[in-house]
């Protein structure tokens, strides 16, 4: 017993998932990485047959067993497996077999994971370089800006012609407006004031405000994980994140005059997640899903940047200003959506301090 216990703590200090079996094929452990991986309970795995972890079409159990019997490694890439949630991942595994203690070993890859992050890290490397090129035109605009309007108002005194006022006028308040959208698409100037915090207060602000916008136009349905610890963030900043999210949602739900319009906003805890580079160990996980008409096809990728709007109204700001202010916070905003489904997902490091 204290080997088999070893041996399981060894293997849920890995990073890597693995799912143990003997020669019946009933599951002998699944570490902690695999739990995640599969959206499964180790315990109430163990014993269970090899199809309760997953189905993969294609594999029998006998290859299994016959790779035990012939001591036979093998290595399977891009496999598609179905989970119990029926949601389907696809892995590069290796199978193992232990003669000796008549166990087999697999040892799992997951790709979505390594493709997403290979993704965030071209998307976040994109951002950096559309920001910068924003503070860059920002910088050059409102240079001029400031100039036009001080001329308007020193021509204003000079003429003594009520007529003519009104351009003047118009030209102030133009350059005004230019000079409010370029502080809109820099995003929050002021350094993140950080405390510690509960999610749940930022959402429950969130969905107060929303409820008094809609009225009774939309449900909102709150799936909360009350388990969740705090984190250190910005409170007012992480309430303007998240309202743009679900004010957009809103806006395309009334708009698309959708039959029983419903936003979910859900919150869970992530285990062992990579946002970028960097690997978390803990991460809240906010899930704000509508079932309004969805955002076109060609400007999915592009919805995080700034101008970039699929609504005739919209600035093409909120989702910008959201990006940049969870990625204050080191986390990370992603989006997927089809007709009658559009979800965000929100990530945010826990434990972790801000000077």
């Amino acid at each position: 017993m204290v080997e088999q216990n070893s041996f399981g703590k060894i293997l849920d200090s890995l990073i890597t998932s693995v799912i143990v079996v003997d020669a019946s094929l009933a599951v002998v452990h699944v570490n902690t990485a695999a739990e995640v991986l599969l959206g499964i309970s180790g315990e109430q795995s163990e014993g269970k047959p090899i199809e309760y972890c997953f189905s993969e079409s294609g594999l029998t159990t006998d290859s299994l067993g016959v790779a035990l019997r012939d001591n036979q490694n093998f290595t399977k890439r891009k496999a598609h497996w179905l989970l119990h949630n029926h949601q389907e991942i696809t892995v590069d595994y290796s199978v193992i077999p232990n003669i000796e203690t008549q166990q087999i070993i697999i040892e799992v890859q997951p790709l979505d994971r390594l493709l997403r992050i290979s993704r965030e890290e071209a998307w976040l490397s994109s951002q950096e370089t559309s920001r910068n090129l924003v503070r860059s035109l920002a910088h050059e605009i409102k240079n001029p800006l400031g100039g036009i309007r001080g001329a308007a108002q020193l021509l204003a005194r000079e003429l003594g012609d009520e007529n003519l006022e009104e351009y003047t006028r118009i030209i102030i308040e133009e350059t005004d407006r230019l000079r409010n959208l370029v502080d809109r698409m820099l995003g929050p100037r002021t350094p993140l004031h950080c405390i510690g915090l509960n999610i749940h207060e930022v959402l429950e602000h969130v969905t107060s405000v929303m409820r008094l916008e809609a009225q009774d136009q939309i449900v909102i349905v709150k799936d909360y994980d009350p388990s969740i610890p705090e984190l250190v963030g910005d409170k007012d900043q992480l309430i303007q994140a998240t309202l743009n999210i679900v004010r957009n949602a809103y806006q395309a739900l009334v708009e698309g005059e959708v039959e029983s319009p419903r936003i979910i906003i859900s919150t869970r805890v992530q285990r062992r997640y990579t946002i970028g580079r960097v690997h978390h160990p803990l991460v809240a996980h906010i899930g704000i899903c509508d079932n309004g008409p969805g955002i076109p096809a060609g400007l999915i990728e592009d919805i995080f940047f700034p101008m970039i709007t699929g609504r005739a109204t919209g600035s093409g700001l909120g989702l910008a200003i959201s990006q940049n202010i969870i990625g204050q916070h080191r986390g990370m905003i992603e989006c997927s959506s089809e007709p009658g489904k559009t979800l965000f997902d929100i990530y945010l490091p826990l434990g972790i301090e801000y000077e």
